[in-house]
C-alpha cells in the first residue's frame, strides 16, 4: 500500500528552520532518505519552495481568483512530502515518527493513496488512465 506523508509546519517552525545549518539539515534528511531507499519503501520525496513564491487558486467565485503568496494567515504550511510503499498504516506511522525534522510547530499528516484497482473499472476515464499507466510502465 502507498501512503503519503505530508509534512506541515507553522510559520514559526519554518522560520526556525532558516536559522539551522543547511548542510546539517541536508545530512539528516539524506541519512533518513537513505534508510527509506535501503528498506525498499521510498516511492517519491520532494520538498517545496517557500510559500511566498506560490499562488492559490480559490474556486469560491466565478472566475476563480488567483492570489500570490504568502497567503495571509497561515497556520500550517505544506512543506514537502514522501510517498512510501509499505505494508500498513502502522508502518507508515513508524517511518513518520523517524522523520529528521521535528519539534514544536511541525506535523506530518499520513494518508493512503488508493490504487487504480479501487475505482470502477468500467469507467472510460479509469480505462484510459489504466492504459496510460501500462504504456508508461507504472502498472
Amino acid at each position: 500500500m502507498k501512503y503519503m506523508l505530508i509534512m506541515r509546519a507553522t510559520d514559526e517552525a519554518f522560520a526556525g528552520m532558516a536559522e539551522m545549518d543547511f548542510v546539517e539539515v541536508l545530512d539528516k534528511v539524506g541519512r533518513f532518505n537513505d534508510e527509506l531507499v535501503r528498506a525498499g519503501v521510498l516511492v517519491a520525496a520532494e520538498g517545496l519552495e517557500d510559500a511566498s513564491n506560490g499562488v492559490v487558486v480559490d474556486y469560491s467565485s466565478e472566475p476563480p481568483v488567483v492570489t500570490d503568496g504568502p497567503y495571509g494567515e497561515t497556520k500550517e504550511l505544506f512543506g514537502g512530502f514522501y510517498i512510501l510503499n509499505v505494508a500498513s498504516k502502522e508502518e507508515a506511522v513508524e517511518w513518520a515518527k523517524r522523520l529528521p525534522i521535528q519539534g514544536p510547530g511541525f506535523k506530518t499528516e499520513i494518508r493512503r493513496v488508493p490504487t487504480i484497482d479501487e475505482f470502477p473499472q468500467d469507467n472510460q476515464w479509469i480505462q484510459k488512465e489504466r492504459a496510460w499507466r501500462e504504456a508508461t510502465g507504472q502498472l
